[in-house]
């Protein structure tokens, strides 16, 4: 076979499996066996791999062949991935109509309505026909590439289908629409939008696969779908078998109607929900919400209500958005997935704002697939309409949502235990007062300093320069602050997986890898444990002095509290570099109330101190009692290898130059260290200097 017939019969290959992908994914009726599919795939990879020049993006060979990345790209979309407004029974929709009604007298609406999947909406790109970018929703303005990833996805067509004229004459467009499209399809770009999902049977399948591993099993579809879309390898991405429906075209081919938006994305290639209907009122919108209410199990996929949407496009613009979303469009929720609990306590966490908010701790309970120890209650308002007291009963909700919701308070089940809930007379924060605002239901912490100051200590808990915990970044943080799931650092060892999953920047994978990052970390070096509680002037090499002379052989954090208790104020100022500043904060710290409630909740909650080993220091004539002071950047060495090499000679760190200072080591781009030495006329040496000083 030459070059020219090489070429021919890859295409006719091409396009034949393409056409197989259609048959199957969309119109449900294959021809081909998928032994004899498989054929004509191994076929075509022979003849790509004799002749890699023919190989192209859209090859049905190439859903899988993308390398692992090592972090997905921004994308802004073209338009608002917008949210939806949502309706709980047949008078919200109601109201939903006679509101559009008011905007647009004398119109006559008619809907079409969608089943609402629980998946991950994208957006999805094509150049000239050819699939080109894949991009999550994100914030709804810009999200993440993952094209490689939802080319493992056979209901994405990696190539369009190009419909024939009568096909489209079909759907009732006229000869300039047929036009938009077909040009289009040669030479332009076409977006659209729709769902990524795991469906029952692939999540009953995985599921039952990862327990005869012993792996982590998938908490839903829905987290399984986004944990499988998050994947840097492509590879493991395909072994998910998700599926994908079209919802939404983003091109403006000026059609008329939204179902006709899901008929000309059939005819291109994708799969589109053969249940959606339209509805010529609003009474057929309620039957049709009903029935799949009651038959939800029939359709593959988890759903949890239904999309109803404004048929007429023309309308749409004259309709606009308000807020967070569009007035065309209602999301017609299922009723919600409830179950009971109890309130074992009330907690109230700081916002950005000194806002206090009141979260509840329940009893775990699972509901809808994860496991609920928390929900927030927005405020004393809503406290008092529920009638709510520590220890009720209560009933959860996850109205068709990932953010769980008390509803009700089950009165009938006190047993006269129950505690009022009132709001904090002090911030329980930094103990400030706290104020009633005038004229709101909020009460603040009249401490401006509250909410940077806790984030600070729980980012300094996390840092390099402490625990070091991957994937515990300042983003992550404040946003365990926001969920109320973490006040202090003790939370953080509390932190499970179905806490995680349903919050944003999470799913499966990132919030395993947390909560093993997290238990990893249970066992602290004692020096890193000390500096990593904050305690105000006390420093890495304060924090190690302590750790040396701490006569602690146990790994409870209590026997290192007694120790440091038992310490008067004149025994550690006679410590070493340990002034009557230092000596104070550290006395004060330790023999604070909420100081030691912290420790105990430490060792309640797993963190234990590393077990002791021998000191290998060995002391270096000369070098004894000397300070250093590093400057920019060691090639052999990180700045952590060359503080250790230095201590174990028997010499000490510092962070600051002064006359004190015995060398500073200046490394590549170094500072203004560096100037204030040669101003101070303290010995500066070079990296190669520094390894003689350290070997001679």
């Amino acid at each position: 076979m030459d070059k020219k017939q090489a070429k021919e019969r890859i295409e006719k290959l091409k396009s034949e499996i393409n056409r197989q992908r259609y048959l199957y994914h969309v119109l449900d009726k294959p021809d081909l066996s998928e032994g004899a599919l498989d054929s004509l795939k191994n076929e075509l990879f022979k003849l790509e791999q004799e002749n890699p020049e023919f190989i192209t993006s859209d090859s049905p060979t190439q859903r899988v062949e993308g390398k692992p990345l090592d972090k997905f790209l921004k994308r802004t979309h073209s338009q608002p991935m917008i949210s939806l407004f949502d309706a709980f029974s047949v008078q919200d929709m109601a109201d939903w109509e006679n509101r559009i009604k008011k905007l647009i007298p004398g119109e006559k609406f008619d809907y079409y309505a969608e089943i609402k999947m629980d998946g991950l909406a994208m957006s999805l790109i094509f150049r000239d026909g050819i699939f080109s970018i894949g991009a999550t929703r994100g914030d709804g303005r810009v999200g993440e590439d993952v094209t490689q990833n939802l080319k493992t996805i056979e209901a994405i067509p990696l190539k369009l289908r190009q419909p024939e004229e009568k096909e489209l004459l079909n759907l009732g467009l006229n000869k300039q629409q047929i036009k938009n499209v077909l040009a289009a399809l040669s030479s332009g770009e076409i977006e659209v939008r729709g769902e990524a999902i795991m469906t029952t049977k692939v999540f009953n399948k995985l599921n039952k696969k990862y327990k005869k591993e012993g792996k982590p099993l998938l908490a839903n579809p829905r987290n399984g779908a986004a944990g499988s879309i998050r994947q840097l390898d492509p590879k493991v991405t395909a072994e998910r078998k998700l599926d994908f429906y079209v919802y939404s075209l983003m091109t403006d081919f000026g059609l008329a109607r939204h179902e006709q938006e899901h008929e000309l994305a059939k005819l291109l290639g994708f799969k589109i929900l053969d249940q959606n209907k339209h509805c010529r009122n609003l009474e057929e919108v309620v039957r049709f919400h009903d029935h799949w209410e009651k038959n939800r199990a029939q359709v593959p996929f988890e759903c949890d209500g239904v999309v109803v949407v404004v048929n007429d496009l023309n309308l749409w613009e004259r309709l606009g958005t308000v807020g967070k979303g569009p007035r065309f469009m209602m999301a017609y929720k299922f009723v919600a997935e409830q179950a009971t609990t109890k309130i074992e306590d009330i907690i109230w966490q700081v916002g950005r704002t000194g806002v206090l908010t009141p979260t509840a701790v329940l009893a775990p309970v699972r509901v809808g697939g994860v496991t609920v120890s928390h929900s927030t209650l927005h405020n004393m308002d809503e406290i008092k309409r529920l009638g709510l007291k520590i220890g009720d009963t209560v009933i959860i909700e996850r109205a068709g949502d990932v953010i769980p919701k008390v509803i009700k308070v089950l009165t009938a089940l006190r047993s006269g235990k129950e505690k009022e809930v009132h709001p904090p007379k002090k911030c329980p924060m930094c103990e400030s007062p706290v104020v009633k605002v005038p004229g709101e239901v909020a009460y603040r912490c009249s401490n401006t300093d509250c909410y940077a100051v806790n984030l600070r200590r729980l980012m300094h808990w996390a840092s390099k320069g402490a625990l070091d915990i991957e994937g515990l970044g300042p983003k992550i943080i404040e946003q365990l602050m926001k969920e109320g799931l973490v006040r202090d650092i003790s939370d953080f060892y509390k932190l499970t997986k179905d806490d995680l999953e349903p919050l944003e920047r999470f799913a499966e994978k990132s919030a395993d890898n947390l909560v093993q990052a997290l238990e990893s970390k249970k066992e602290v070096a004692l020096e890193k444990f000390i500096f990593g509680l904050g305690i105000r002037h006390v420093g890495e090499e304060t924090a190690i002095m302590l750790s040396q002379k701490s006569k602690v052989k146990s790994q409870k954090i209590s026997d290192l509290k007694d120790e440091l208790q038992s310490y008067s104020l004149e025994d550690l100022q006679n410590m070493e570099d340990v002034g009557p500043i230092v000596a104070k904060s550290i006395y004060n710290w330790f023999h604070d109330k909420h100081n030691v409630k912290l420790l105990g909740k430490l060792q309640k909650n797993g963190v234990t101190l590393a077990k002791r080993q021998e000191n290998k220091k060995t002391i270096k004539q000369g070098l004894e009692g000397k300070n250093f002071v590093l400057t920019g950047a060691l090639k052999a060495l990180t700045r952590d290898q060359a503080k250790d090499k230095i201590r174990e000679l028997g010499a000490k760190i510092s962070s600051s130059v002064s006359k004190n200072t015995d060398y500073v080591v200046a490394g590549e781009e170094a500072g203004s260290k560096l100037d204030k030495a040669k101003k101070l006329g303290v010995k500066i040496i070079n990296e190669k200097d520094f390894f003689k000083l350290l070997s001679d």
